[in-house]
């Protein structure tokens, strides 16, 4: 197995970046979703309605970019603002039509469930198989693609164990995650789809992919070799966190992850 994508979404529910290589801390990949849109309400723009998000048209037309220490969001027309300013906030308000600013992590994480997402290439040719298309792996917004030969889902297999990436990084697969309406919404290249999540929850429980604790800090790059090391498995809840489970409170991206 080894790394065949790695994404940074500097900013919460908007386009993010493709990376070449990345620093990863007990955190997760350095800036990832780090900063959220926040309406008047305190709630952090989604795609869905929730106690914590709410769902707000248009921010698949915005991409953040990292920056230290201050992201810059880029409009749907090129410009692009510092996070943090005022012109910013105003620019952004515009484009999804009501009040908004753009806030950096407080107490509570903004990743949905845990600290790190990762499907395989394994995954998405089984969806392929199941629908008769390709799915592009940028609707499930993952943190990392791992390249794994086969039709199926192998993540499952890695929850409780130690999974090294490169000579530096591992990581602790906790629980599966649960997927939400936005794997249909159009995004990037991607169209509109449709069917993406009735597939998932038909064949696999509404999951697809898992998140990680971090338990080993460092970089990571495209290519390096990702091997799941035998004997190391910790017990796992292997069932799906909702909204209101410990590590979401904790963590973030509950109640279906893609933000």
């Amino acid at each position: 197995m080894e790394l065949a994508e790695i994404r940074r979404y500097p900013i919460k529910s908007l386009l993010g970046e493709q990376l070449a290589a990345v620093e990863v801390d007990q955190r997760g990949l350095v800036g990832d979703r780090l900063w959220a849109v926040r309406d008047a309400d305190g709630k952090l723009g989604s795609g869905k309605n929730t106690r914590r998000f709410r769902r707000m048209p248009g921010l698949f037309t915005l991409r953040g970019h990292f920056g230290d220490p201050v992201p810059l969001v880029e409009l749907p027309d090129g410009r692009r603002f510092a996070a943090d300013t005022a012109a910013g906030h105003e620019a952004v308000s515009k484009v999804l039509a009501r009040r908004v600013t753009i806030e950096r992590q407080a107490e509570v994480m903004h990743h949905d469930e845990g600290p790190v997402s990762l499907i395989s290439t394994a995954a998405l040719r089984r969806l392929h198989d199941l629908l008769g298309e390709p799915v592009e792996p940028l609707r499930f917004r993952a943190n990392l693609l791992v390249d794994v030969p086969g039709s199926d889902f192998p993540e499952d297999g890695w929850l409780g164990r130690a999974v090294r990436i490169g000579s530096e990084v591992v990581l602790r697969p906790r629980q599966r995650l649960t997927r939400c309406v936005m794997i249909d919404l159009a995004q990037e290249d991607a169209p509109e789809h449709g069917h993406l999540l009735r597939t998932v929850a038909d064949h696999h429980d509404m999951t697809l992919g898992v998140w990680a604790t971090v338990e080993r800090p460092g970089r990571i790059a495209l290519g390096d070799a990702v091997e799941a090391i035998p004997g190391t498995s910790e017990h796992v809840d292997e069932g799906r966190d909702g909204e209101d489970a410990p590590r979401a409170v904790s963590g973030d991206e509950s109640s279906g992850n893609e933000p």
